[in-house]
């Protein structure tokens, strides 16, 4: 599946693109013929990626930009937004904020009886990655997005990647749960006041189970699968009938971006299991 039914030439800043989720739209958004920057912090899947990036921009040298950035840094964010003004000329169509920090993990003990202050530091930081962030990329996007034309009738649009465990949580994933579900807030607020003073629509994707053991340099260095590591029992706990892939987030990225009607919506991508999710063990 290709991103070819969504408006062309669309230029992009996403968050999180050097692996899992976000790799796999980097790669959807470049092989469709999009213009993407991607802002990570993993120094070697930011390099492996951009050997990637070639491949997949079909020679659009161009067409692609993959900065490091720390996103708990408000001076980075800052230096990002310049950095993507400068590549596309003022105007930005769409941003994803999608990075989380999922294999952070600064306290050895994740309990919410943990001793010390380990657990503060790894909440804050996760907080500051995972829902600061998306917050200040949007308002230092705002005129860019602004002057962008995803559609005829409207100017550009923020996706907001959240998760099912927003609704339904696992034990001690506290800082996840919480940032998952205020990003569904922020869209709602956004959606508001953004809308209503400059068009700029705003949704959230909730994707459930999405295996994304391909989407790294290590699964490229393996040339794992991507149903690699899925059991039978994996299957059938999804009424579709399978776990979800990247290419199901990137048709919901497609439907947002395409439908100026729809703003300030959840669009949940999952199999079946909703909300009342339980993960196996």
């Amino acid at each position: 599946m290709t991103m070819s039914a969504a408006p062309q030439h669309l230029k992009v800043l996403l968050t999180g693109g050097a692996r899992g989720i976000g790799r796999g739209l980097f790669r959807q958004l470049l092989t469709s013929g999009h213009d993407v920057v991607i802002l990570d912090s993993n120094k070697e899947e930011l390099e492996h990626v951009r050997t990637r990036a070639e491949e997949w921009s079909n020679g659009r040298k161009q067409s692609w930009s993959a900065l490091e950035c720390d996103l708990s840094k408000r001076t980075e964010l800052k230096t990002a937004v310049e950095e993507v003004k400068r590549k596309f000329d003022g105007k930005l169509d769409v941003l994803i904020n999608n990075a989380f920090p999922t294999d952070l993990s600064i306290s050895e003990d994740r309990s919410m009886e943990a001793e010390g202050e380990d657990m503060e530091k790894e909440w804050d930081l996760k907080v500051a990655i995972g829902l600061t962030a998306p917050f200040i990329l949007s308002r230092l996007c705002v005129p860019l997005l602004a002057a962008g034309s995803s559609t005829p009738n409207s100017p550009g649009t923020i996706i907001n990647m959240s998760s099912t465990r927003a609704y339904q949580s696992e034990n001690d994933h506290e800082a996840y749960s919480s940032v998952k579900a205020g990003l569904l807030g922020l869209t709602q607020s956004m959606s508001v006041s953004l809308g209503h003073r400059h068009k700029i629509r705003v949704n959230a994707i909730i994707p459930g189970w999405i295996h994304v053991a391909n989407e790294s340099k290590a699964g490229d260095e393996s040339q794992t699968k991507w149903e690699e590591g899925l059991s039978k029992a994996d299957v059938d706990w999804h009424p579709a009938g399978r776990v979800g892939k990247v290419e199901d987030i990137a048709k919901a990225v497609e439907y947002l971006i395409g439908n100026e009607f729809v703003t300030g919506q959840e669009v949940v991508v999952d199999g079946g299991v909703g909300r009342k999710m339980v993960y196996p063990e």
